[in-house]
């Protein structure tokens, strides 16, 4: 067995300067490529801060996992309005409203409904500190190790926080659910008692602009400032938005944020070819047969979403297999592996098969052991006297 590492080198420049983002209105934030499992940029992803809203999201996955029936009947009494803070955002829930479970769950994340939330923990779980502690429990078995939180809306308070980095990580474990994901890209609904809630998103002026956005929950306070989550697609790659802390003195910073990070990836991104199918990855020795070296090549072009001026030199190959051949290996037998990386991330691998039948020769191999030809008569010639010898004595 053997391993080969090969870097390519290709024959025209190879550009190093990382690609420079736009900066931003926000103090931290992700993007992550849902389709390649992959973080494109990142800006202090794992500073601890407020969330605002953001928090909303692990309140509807958590009503989720624990929700029998959509359809279930909620009233809206007084006492679950008046757990709802003067300064919190509320989808319009009125005494004596009856609504389902469904309802809830669309009012909490499109208004970012605070009245909704706490009508979908006080019923489900019989009161706010309960759901909260699912919440943390939902964030520890997600190994969200800088989360905490103390209330179900996101509002401030002490020992309320997360980072850009748990919150994507909840995100993208929420986004698994058909009927979250189903919620996080809806726009506008209409409740079963007729109320119609719309995404916060719709609150921005320019249509064009966020019909990008696939889907959305967005968040404010005085102490977190301006927040975003976000799914959009980029020449069918899924991507992944979090920023953390934009100033909220300017109107739509975390919008704005999101928009211009989405146009310059689009503009500034592709999926690329970086390596041709194909392509001479190592020749394997044979012996004993009618070829002397055995192509390994890739079956397959091999694609990576990476920025127009990727660095080159960060591809790389590693062939781990046989490093001999002969008329013993059979066709379709496997010979190796081939693992191809781009900045030491695994992007393609595949084994590799004999394709061809390898044919004993017979003249190399009279011509590698020559000297048994000569030996092999003398040895004969020595015992047949020895033994003519021995008949006449």
């Amino acid at each position: 067995m053997k391993r080969i590492l090969i870097i390519l080198i290709l024959f025209f420049p190879i550009i190093v300067n990382a690609l420079d983002f736009p900066e931003t209105y926000s103090d931290s934030l992700i993007i992550y490529d849902l389709t390649d499992d992959n973080i494109i940029y990142s800006v202090s992803e794992n500073s601890k801060k407020s969330i605002a809203s953001l928090t909303k999201i692990a309140t509807t996955i958590t009503a989720i996992l624990n929700i029998k029936d959509l359809s279930e009947k909620v009233t809206i009494t007084k006492e679950i309005l008046d757990t709802v803070r003067w300064d919190a955002s509320r989808a319009g829930l009125k005494v004596g409203d009856i609504v389902t479970y469904e309802d809830l769950l669309y009012a909490s994340i499109l208004p970012s409904g605070a009245d909704a939330t706490n009508a979908l923990a006080i019923s489900l779980f019989g009161s706010i500190d309960n759901m909260v502690f699912k919440m943390n429990e939902l964030a520890k078995n997600l190994n969200m190790n800088d989360t905490s939180y103390v209330n179900t809306t996101g509002l401030d308070a002490e020992n309320h926080y997360s980072t850009a980095n748990d919150v994507l990580t909840l995100l993208k474990y929420a986004l698994n659910n058909k009927l979250f994901k189903k919620i996080y890209t809806t726009k506008e609904y209409t409740l079963t008692n007729g109320l119609v809630v719309k995404s916060t998103i719709n609150k921005y002026p320019v249509k064009d602009e966020t019909a990008k956005i696939l889907g959305s929950k967005t968040g404010f306070t005085l102490d977190a400032g301006l927040c975003m989550s976000a799914l959009f697609n980029i020449k069918e790659h899924d991507i992944l938005l979090v920023s953390l802390n934009a100033d909220y003195n300017i109107d739509f910073a975390n919008i704005k944020d999101a928009i211009n990070l989405i146009n310059f990836i689009n503009d500034n991104y592709d999926i690329q070819k970086i390596i041709s199918k194909d392509y001479l990855i190592t020749n394997i020795k044979v012996i004993n047969s009618n070829i002397d070296n055995y192509e390994v090549n890739l079956s397959n072009d091999i694609y990576k979403f990476l920025p127009n001026d990727y660095n080159k030199d960060l591809i790389s190959i590693n062939y781990n297999g046989l490093n001999e051949l002969s008329y013993k290996n059979k066709i379709d037998s496997k010979i190796g592996t081939i693992n191809c990386y781009y900045d030491n991330e695994l992007i393609y691998s595949e084994d590799i098969y004999l394709k061809e039948d390898i044919h004993i020769n017979i003249i190399k191999i009279l011509m590698k052991y020559w000297y048994f030809l000569i030996l092999i008569p003398i040895i004969l010639i020595i015992f047949l006297i020895r033994k003519n010898s021995y008949l006449h004595n």
